[in-house]
Protein backbone atom coordinates (compact mmCIF):
# COMPACT_ATOMS: atom_id res chain seq x y z
CA UNK A 1 0.00 0.00 0.00
CA UNK A 2 1.56 3.51 -1.04
CA UNK A 3 2.45 5.28 2.48
CA UNK A 4 0.01 8.20 1.63
CA UNK A 5 -3.02 5.85 1.37
CA UNK A 6 -5.40 6.08 4.52
CA UNK A 7 -8.27 3.70 4.65
CA UNK A 8 -11.27 5.04 5.63
CA UNK A 9 -15.06 3.67 6.20
CA UNK A 10 -17.13 4.24 3.41
CA UNK A 11 -18.41 7.47 2.91
CA UNK A 12 -15.75 9.24 4.65
CA UNK A 13 -13.38 11.25 3.36
CA UNK A 14 -9.90 11.34 5.10
CA UNK A 15 -7.14 13.80 4.07
CA UNK A 16 -3.78 11.53 3.43
CA UNK A 17 -0.75 12.40 6.17
CA UNK A 18 1.92 14.43 4.58
CA UNK A 19 5.53 13.59 4.51
CA UNK A 20 6.87 16.49 5.94
CA UNK A 21 5.39 19.93 6.71
CA UNK A 22 5.41 22.16 3.54
CA UNK A 23 7.24 25.06 3.54
CA UNK A 24 5.59 28.07 4.80
CA UNK A 25 4.30 30.24 1.73
CA UNK A 26 3.75 34.05 2.23
CA UNK A 27 -0.38 34.39 2.33
CA UNK A 28 -2.69 36.11 0.15
CA UNK A 29 -3.07 38.96 3.18
CA UNK A 30 1.10 39.54 2.98
CA UNK A 31 1.05 39.94 -0.34
CA UNK A 32 -1.95 42.33 -0.72
CA UNK A 33 0.43 44.90 1.16
CA UNK A 34 2.90 45.03 -1.32
CA UNK A 35 1.48 47.39 -4.25
CA UNK A 36 0.40 49.85 -1.43
CA UNK A 37 3.75 49.68 0.53
CA UNK A 38 5.50 50.20 -2.65
CA UNK A 39 3.43 53.20 -4.18
CA UNK A 40 4.07 55.00 0.14
CA UNK A 41 8.00 53.52 -0.48
CA UNK A 42 8.53 55.18 -3.81
CA UNK A 43 6.59 58.78 -2.82
CA UNK A 44 9.01 59.05 0.47
CA UNK A 45 12.11 58.27 -1.85
CA UNK A 46 10.88 61.08 -3.72
CA UNK A 47 10.54 63.46 -0.68
CA UNK A 48 13.95 62.54 0.44
CA UNK A 49 15.47 63.32 -3.53
CA UNK A 50 13.45 66.62 -3.10
CA UNK A 51 15.19 68.38 -0.11
CA UNK A 52 18.19 68.57 -2.08
CA UNK A 53 16.02 71.02 -4.47
CA UNK A 54 17.79 74.67 -3.13
CA UNK A 55 15.21 76.31 -0.39
CA UNK A 56 13.34 72.66 0.27
CA UNK A 57 16.10 71.63 2.75
CA UNK A 58 14.51 73.17 5.58
CA UNK A 59 11.30 71.39 5.31
CA UNK A 60 11.01 67.97 6.99
CA UNK A 61 10.61 65.00 4.58
CA UNK A 62 7.82 63.61 6.62
CA UNK A 63 5.91 66.89 5.40
CA UNK A 64 7.50 66.71 1.85
CA UNK A 65 6.10 63.22 2.00
CA UNK A 66 2.67 63.87 2.86
CA UNK A 67 1.79 66.76 0.26
CA UNK A 68 3.96 64.09 -2.31
CA UNK A 69 0.88 61.71 -1.48
CA UNK A 70 -2.23 64.03 -1.19
CA UNK A 71 -1.00 65.78 -4.91
CA UNK A 72 -0.96 61.57 -5.80
CA UNK A 73 -3.95 61.01 -4.73
CA UNK A 74 -5.77 64.23 -5.64
CA UNK A 75 -4.45 63.81 -9.32
CA UNK A 76 -4.31 60.56 -10.13
CA UNK A 77 -5.91 58.84 -7.60
CA UNK A 78 -4.70 55.90 -5.36
CA UNK A 79 -5.35 52.73 -6.91
CA UNK A 80 -7.56 50.34 -5.19
CA UNK A 81 -4.89 47.68 -4.53
CA UNK A 82 -2.54 49.82 -2.92
CA UNK A 83 -5.29 49.90 -0.31
CA UNK A 84 -4.15 47.02 2.14
CA UNK A 85 -0.53 48.33 2.11
CA UNK A 86 -1.04 52.63 2.31
CA UNK A 87 -3.03 51.07 5.89
CA UNK A 88 -0.66 48.97 6.66
CA UNK A 89 2.01 51.68 6.21
CA UNK A 90 -0.52 54.47 8.46
CA UNK A 91 -0.72 51.82 11.07
CA UNK A 92 2.51 49.04 11.98
CA UNK A 93 4.92 51.12 10.11
CA UNK A 94 4.15 54.23 12.49
CA UNK A 95 3.77 52.52 15.26
CA UNK A 96 7.15 50.77 14.97
CA UNK A 97 8.82 53.97 13.67
CA UNK A 98 7.66 55.62 16.96
CA UNK A 99 8.95 53.15 19.13
CA UNK A 100 12.65 53.73 17.10
CA UNK A 101 12.26 57.38 17.95
CA UNK A 102 13.30 56.01 21.86
CA UNK A 103 16.93 55.86 20.45
CA UNK A 104 17.14 59.07 19.90
CA UNK A 105 16.45 60.07 23.31
CA UNK A 106 18.64 59.59 26.48
CA UNK A 107 17.73 60.46 30.17
CA UNK A 108 21.00 62.13 30.29
CA UNK A 109 19.84 64.39 27.99
CA UNK A 110 16.70 65.63 30.11
CA UNK A 111 19.58 65.87 33.04
CA UNK A 112 21.45 67.81 31.43
CA UNK A 113 18.22 70.47 30.61
CA UNK A 114 18.19 70.61 34.43
CA UNK A 115 14.77 70.77 36.41
CA UNK A 116 14.01 74.14 36.13
CA UNK A 117 14.21 73.98 32.54
CA UNK A 118 12.11 70.46 32.01
CA UNK A 119 9.37 72.61 34.59
CA UNK A 120 9.47 75.22 31.70
CA UNK A 121 9.24 72.55 29.08
CA UNK A 122 6.40 70.58 30.92
CA UNK A 123 4.57 73.58 32.25
CA UNK A 124 4.20 74.79 28.79
CA UNK A 125 3.72 71.67 27.30
CA UNK A 126 0.90 70.97 29.68
CA UNK A 127 -0.64 74.73 29.05
CA UNK A 128 -0.74 74.49 25.38
CA UNK A 129 -1.99 71.65 24.74
CA UNK A 130 -5.05 72.43 27.44
CA UNK A 131 -5.94 75.97 26.29
CA UNK A 132 -5.64 74.78 22.66
CA UNK A 133 -8.22 72.50 22.87
CA UNK A 134 -10.27 74.86 25.41
CA UNK A 135 -10.42 77.53 22.35
CA UNK A 136 -11.02 74.67 19.70
CA UNK A 137 -14.51 74.34 21.76
CA UNK A 138 -15.05 77.93 21.36
CA UNK A 139 -14.48 78.64 18.02
CA UNK A 140 -16.31 75.33 17.06
CA UNK A 141 -13.32 73.18 15.76
CA UNK A 142 -13.73 69.19 16.06
CA UNK A 143 -12.72 67.87 19.16
CA UNK A 144 -10.30 64.88 17.67
CA UNK A 145 -8.73 67.62 15.30
CA UNK A 146 -8.70 70.05 17.94
CA UNK A 147 -6.80 67.50 20.01
CA UNK A 148 -3.92 66.52 16.96
CA UNK A 149 -3.47 70.40 16.47
CA UNK A 150 -3.40 70.93 19.98
CA UNK A 151 -0.39 67.56 20.44
CA UNK A 152 1.41 68.48 17.06
CA UNK A 153 1.39 72.48 18.64
CA UNK A 154 2.81 71.46 22.41
CA UNK A 155 5.23 68.06 21.39
CA UNK A 156 6.68 67.89 18.00
CA UNK A 157 5.16 68.44 14.75
CA UNK A 158 3.81 65.96 12.83
CA UNK A 159 5.56 63.08 14.90
CA UNK A 160 2.96 63.96 17.85
CA UNK A 161 0.22 64.25 15.49
CA UNK A 162 0.54 61.21 14.01
CA UNK A 163 1.42 59.29 17.39
CA UNK A 164 -1.67 60.92 19.17
CA UNK A 165 -4.36 60.16 16.39
CA UNK A 166 -3.51 56.14 17.10
CA UNK A 167 -5.49 57.39 20.33
CA UNK A 168 -7.55 59.92 19.22
CA UNK A 169 -8.62 58.08 15.67
CA UNK A 170 -9.68 60.65 13.62
CA UNK A 171 -10.34 61.03 10.00
CA UNK A 172 -6.63 61.35 7.21
CA UNK A 173 -7.95 64.74 6.75
CA UNK A 174 -7.79 65.80 10.07
CA UNK A 175 -4.30 64.10 10.15
CA UNK A 176 -3.15 66.02 7.12
CA UNK A 177 -5.09 69.23 8.19
CA UNK A 178 -2.94 69.17 11.55
CA UNK A 179 0.32 68.03 10.10
CA UNK A 180 -0.43 71.84 7.82
CA UNK A 181 -0.80 73.67 10.80
CA UNK A 182 1.86 73.09 12.84
CA UNK A 183 4.59 72.56 9.38
CA UNK A 184 3.17 76.72 8.70
CA UNK A 185 3.63 77.76 12.16
CA UNK A 186 6.84 76.20 12.43
CA UNK A 187 8.27 77.19 9.84
CA UNK A 188 7.56 80.87 10.38
CA UNK A 189 8.57 80.59 13.97
CA UNK A 190 11.70 78.82 12.31
CA UNK A 191 12.99 82.16 10.61
CA UNK A 192 11.41 84.80 12.86
CA UNK A 193 13.16 83.54 15.77
CA UNK A 194 16.54 83.96 15.04
CA UNK A 195 15.82 87.85 14.68
CA UNK A 196 14.76 87.88 18.30
CA UNK A 197 17.74 87.09 20.56
CA UNK A 198 19.02 90.45 20.92
CA UNK A 199 15.73 92.19 21.04
CA UNK A 200 14.82 90.80 23.71
CA UNK A 201 17.97 90.41 25.26
CA UNK A 202 17.96 86.49 25.37
CA UNK A 203 21.89 84.47 26.39
CA UNK A 204 22.04 81.33 24.22
CA UNK A 205 21.09 79.14 27.43
CA UNK A 206 17.69 81.10 27.62
CA UNK A 207 17.06 81.53 23.25
CA UNK A 208 18.17 77.75 23.07
CA UNK A 209 15.59 77.01 25.83
CA UNK A 210 12.83 79.32 24.41
CA UNK A 211 13.20 77.59 20.75
CA UNK A 212 13.33 73.55 22.32
CA UNK A 213 10.25 74.64 24.47
CA UNK A 214 8.25 76.32 21.58
CA UNK A 215 8.75 75.39 18.24
CA UNK A 216 7.09 72.97 16.48
CA UNK A 217 8.99 70.07 14.44
CA UNK A 218 12.92 68.98 15.55
CA UNK A 219 14.30 69.99 12.38
CA UNK A 220 13.18 73.09 12.54
CA UNK A 221 14.36 73.74 16.42
CA UNK A 222 17.83 73.11 14.64
CA UNK A 223 17.43 75.44 12.42
CA UNK A 224 16.26 78.28 14.02
CA UNK A 225 18.72 77.45 17.62
CA UNK A 226 22.02 77.47 15.64
CA UNK A 227 21.75 80.55 13.90
CA UNK A 228 22.45 82.08 17.43
CA UNK A 229 25.80 79.94 18.03
CA UNK A 230 26.49 76.37 18.89
CA UNK A 231 26.02 76.94 22.50
CA UNK A 232 21.95 77.82 21.82
CA UNK A 233 21.97 74.93 18.88
CA UNK A 234 23.08 72.24 20.94
CA UNK A 235 21.28 73.38 23.85
CA UNK A 236 18.00 74.03 22.04
CA UNK A 237 18.29 70.96 20.50
CA UNK A 238 18.70 68.85 23.44
CA UNK A 239 15.68 71.10 25.26
CA UNK A 240 13.99 69.76 22.17
CA UNK A 241 14.45 66.07 22.70
CA UNK A 242 13.57 66.42 26.24
CA UNK A 243 10.21 67.83 25.33
CA UNK A 244 10.02 64.96 22.91
CA UNK A 245 10.09 62.20 25.60
CA UNK A 246 6.94 63.96 26.96
CA UNK A 247 5.22 62.23 24.37
CA UNK A 248 5.40 58.80 26.29
CA UNK A 249 2.99 60.33 28.78
CA UNK A 250 0.79 62.59 27.04
CA UNK A 251 -0.28 59.72 24.73
CA UNK A 252 -0.96 57.65 27.74
CA UNK A 253 -3.36 60.46 29.31
CA UNK A 254 -5.17 60.67 26.23
CA UNK A 255 -5.84 56.39 25.75
CA UNK A 256 -6.48 56.96 29.95
CA UNK A 257 -8.98 60.35 29.22
CA UNK A 258 -10.63 58.32 25.95
CA UNK A 259 -11.13 55.34 27.29
CA UNK A 260 -13.18 56.52 30.50
CA UNK A 261 -15.02 58.90 28.35
CA UNK A 262 -16.33 56.06 26.20
CA UNK A 263 -16.88 54.25 29.57
CA UNK A 264 -18.87 56.88 30.72
CA UNK A 265 -21.89 56.22 27.85
CA UNK A 266 -21.34 52.46 28.09
CA UNK A 267 -23.30 50.33 30.42
CA UNK A 268 -21.93 46.90 31.90
CA UNK A 269 -20.49 44.83 29.16
CA UNK A 270 -20.43 47.57 26.66
CA UNK A 271 -17.57 48.81 28.66
CA UNK A 272 -14.28 48.27 27.42
CA UNK A 273 -11.38 48.08 29.05
CA UNK A 274 -8.65 50.57 29.42
CA UNK A 275 -6.04 49.57 26.64
CA UNK A 276 -2.67 51.71 27.06
CA UNK A 277 -0.67 52.41 23.47
CA UNK A 278 1.63 49.35 23.66
CA UNK A 279 4.41 51.22 21.48
CA UNK A 280 4.76 54.32 23.94
CA UNK A 281 6.08 51.17 26.41
CA UNK A 282 8.52 50.29 23.17
CA UNK A 283 9.20 53.66 23.14
CA UNK A 284 10.14 54.67 26.68
CA UNK A 285 12.08 50.71 26.55
CA UNK A 286 14.55 51.96 24.14
CA UNK A 287 15.17 55.26 25.30
CA UNK A 288 15.85 53.20 28.83
CA UNK A 289 17.97 51.15 26.50
CA UNK A 290 19.51 53.93 24.80
CA UNK A 291 20.57 55.27 28.46
CA UNK A 292 22.09 52.96 29.58
CA UNK A 293 23.87 51.28 26.12
CA UNK A 294 26.39 53.31 23.95
CA UNK A 295 25.38 52.79 20.64
CA UNK A 296 28.13 53.77 17.96
CA UNK A 297 27.56 56.95 16.55
CA UNK A 298 27.40 55.78 12.47
CA UNK A 299 25.00 53.50 13.85
CA UNK A 300 22.93 55.87 15.51
CA UNK A 301 22.65 57.96 12.57
CA UNK A 302 22.36 54.81 10.41
CA UNK A 303 18.72 54.74 12.85
CA UNK A 304 17.81 58.47 12.75
CA UNK A 305 17.89 58.06 8.99
CA UNK A 306 15.36 54.41 9.01
CA UNK A 307 13.18 55.97 11.62
CA UNK A 308 12.91 59.35 9.81
CA UNK A 309 12.09 57.31 6.59
CA UNK A 310 9.54 55.03 7.94
CA UNK A 311 7.93 57.97 9.46
CA UNK A 312 7.99 59.75 6.40
CA UNK A 313 6.38 56.98 4.65
CA UNK A 314 3.51 56.66 7.05
CA UNK A 315 2.87 60.25 6.31
CA UNK A 316 2.64 59.48 2.52
CA UNK A 317 0.24 56.67 2.95
CA UNK A 318 -2.39 59.34 5.04
CA UNK A 319 -1.46 61.81 2.01
CA UNK A 320 -2.52 58.64 -0.09
CA UNK A 321 -6.03 58.85 1.70
CA UNK A 322 -6.64 62.59 2.36
CA UNK A 323 -9.12 64.08 0.14
CA UNK A 324 -8.89 68.03 -0.79
CA UNK A 325 -12.27 68.52 -0.89
CA UNK A 326 -12.72 67.84 2.57
CA UNK A 327 -9.93 69.30 3.98
CA UNK A 328 -11.67 72.86 2.40
CA UNK A 329 -14.66 71.63 3.65
CA UNK A 330 -13.11 72.11 7.09
CA UNK A 331 -13.16 75.99 6.63
CA UNK A 332 -10.65 78.50 8.31
CA UNK A 333 -11.47 77.82 12.05
CA UNK A 334 -9.21 74.83 12.24
CA UNK A 335 -5.87 76.99 10.74
CA UNK A 336 -7.08 79.98 13.70
CA UNK A 337 -6.71 77.34 16.31
CA UNK A 338 -2.93 76.67 14.80
CA UNK A 339 -2.11 80.47 14.50
CA UNK A 340 -3.58 80.82 18.55
CA UNK A 341 -1.88 77.13 19.47
CA UNK A 342 1.56 79.03 17.97
CA UNK A 343 1.10 82.57 19.71
CA UNK A 344 0.50 81.28 22.52
CA UNK A 345 3.38 78.49 22.56
CA UNK A 346 5.60 80.93 21.52
CA UNK A 347 4.91 83.39 24.14
CA UNK A 348 4.40 81.25 27.25
CA UNK A 349 7.19 79.92 27.16
CA UNK A 350 9.40 82.99 26.42
CA UNK A 351 7.16 84.19 29.26
CA UNK A 352 8.61 81.35 31.73
CA UNK A 353 11.90 81.66 30.34
CA UNK A 354 12.17 84.98 31.52
CA UNK A 355 10.70 84.32 35.03
CA UNK A 356 13.30 81.68 35.27
CA UNK A 357 16.51 83.44 34.09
Amino acid sequence: MPRDVVTSLPGESVAPFPEAAAPARPTRSHLAIVPGMLLCAALTVAAFAARRIPGVATLSPMIIAIIFGMVFHNVIGTPARARPGVTFSMKRVLRFAIILLGLQLTFTQVAEVGLTGVMVIAATLVSTFLITKWFGRVIGVERKLAELIAAGTSICGASAVIATNTVTEAHDEDVAYAVACVTVFGSISMFAYPLLPALLHLDPHAYGLWTGASIHEIAQVVAAAFQDGKDAGEFGTIAKLSRVLMLAPLVIALSLFNARRQGAHAHGKDRKPIALPWFVAGFVALVLVNSVVTIAPEAKSWIVQITTFLLSLSLAAMGLETDVRKLKAKGWRPMLLGAFAWLFVSGFSLLLVEMTR
